[in-house]
């Protein structure tokens, strides 16, 4: 490996995760469960990969029935991974270095590609949590009452409860680290978690290719238009490619304050007021919905919708009860591990959405049992 791809930033961060980042593999790797770091890893990996098949498989049945918008999602999830996250993974390879800097690293789990920076459960994510939170938007049937603009504002609010759940106890229990000395990304942060990654990635990524997705093609198929081969594709691909366009256009009024010396508070203060209209303008849609009496049945719920979400917070309350006691005895942040830790109180109200988000499924689901037995 080069200097540039191990230099000390990286070196250093991959020694806090316990491997050294000159002895990889360039270009995959593969590793037994039993000898990562802790195990709550593979048990990450069987969810998160075990997920993204879940979905690949409802999708699938989707698409054969008529409705290609779960099948282009997930697909077009993986186009957004492998245009942002090799950027993000060697920032000198694309001459942006001094732009990004060096970010983060992942720990080594039992598949890794990119030598280890990219774990297999990392590309199984992205399609997982779009594919989650749009499930359950549909299932509410916001998309079909309220179009497609407000049930990607929803989605982006659910992506956000779900998301963060798992980014704010990720670097404590060593899953990736990010590198604190990287005053261009990595700061404004709340705790240990960057506000650009709360915002950017967990909410307004999936919230506007949830919506390019919709529009490109839901909208395409409704019309009588394609519903798969060639042209199907190059709307996947248009939605996965413009996606971190919208984040761009998102980062810009914080942009406004970077620079060589940057104003961090001035920062906090743009991403926190953003992230709170996301609260707020998804939460406003979701509630008003559900408590609309002229709302109607939601959609037939799938195996995926009912099921899937519910694992999955069981499973992240299940790491952050690991990773409790460690937390509680934290000294400024740091874990006697010498970890950092994420904020417990957002966790706990992204818990408190999540757990709305599958009441209000369930409140839905009993409307439409009620209204149609036979088509749930």
């Amino acid at each position: 490996m080069t200097d540039a791809v191990c230099g000390a930033h990286a070196e250093e961060s991959t020694r806090v995760l316990g491997f050294d980042c000159a002895d990889v593999s360039a270009v995959a790797s593969l590793r037994f469960p039993w000898d990562l770091t802790n195990w709550t890893m593979p048990l990450l990996e069987v969810l998160v990969i075990g997920g993204a098949v879940f979905a690949l498989v409802h999708a699938v049945r989707r698409y054969r029935n008529g409705d290609p918008v779960n099948l282009a999602l997930w697909c077009a999830s993986l186009v957004y991974l492998f245009v942002i996250e090799p950027p993000l993974y060697f920032p000198e390879w694309f001459g942006l270095d001094e732009v990004y800097g060096f970010i983060f690293a992942h720990n080594r789990f039992t598949v890794q590609f990119m030598a280890d920076r990219l774990p297999l459960y990392i590309v199984a994510f992205y399609p997982m949590i779009s594919q989650l939170a749009y499930e359950l938007v549909r299932s509410l049937g916001i998309f079909r009452r309220r179009g497609a603009l407000a049930g990607s504002v929803a989605v982006a609010l659910a992506c956000q409860v779900f998301y963060e759940i798992f980014d704010h106890v990720g670097p404590q229990l060593k899953w990736w680290t990010w590198n604190d000395d990287n005053h261009i990304v990595n700061h404004p942060a709340m705790a240990s978690v960057p506000l650009t990654s709360m915002l950017l990635f967990a909410s307004v990524s999936m919230g506007a290719m949830t919506y390019l997705v919709v529009r490109l093609t839901g909208r395409a198929a409704a019309d009588g238009g394609p519903r798969h081969g060639w042209s199907l594709v190059r709307r996947v691909l248009l939605a996965g490619v413009l996606t971190p366009v919208a984040m761009v256009i998102a980062n810009i009024p914080s942009s406004l304050f970077g620079g060589e010396t940057p104003d961090v508070t001035a920062q906090a203060w743009i991403l926190g007021i953003e992230l709170a209209l996301i609260w707020l303008a998804g939460g406003w849609i979701v509630v008003s919905h559900v408590r609309a009496p002229d709302c109607g049945p939601g959609e037939p719920p799938s195996a995926f919708a009912r099921y899937y979400p519910v694992i999955y917070v069981g499973a992240m309350a299940v790491f952050w009860a690991a990773a409790l006691p460690q937390y509680l005895g934290a000294q400024d942040g740091i874990t006697r591990d010498g970890t950092p830790t994420g904020s417990g109180l957002y966790t706990l109200v992204c818990f408190l959405g999540a757990g709305l988000f599958l009441a209000a499924l369930h409140r839905t689901t009993q409307r439409t049992r009620r209204t149609d037995p036979a088509g749930v």
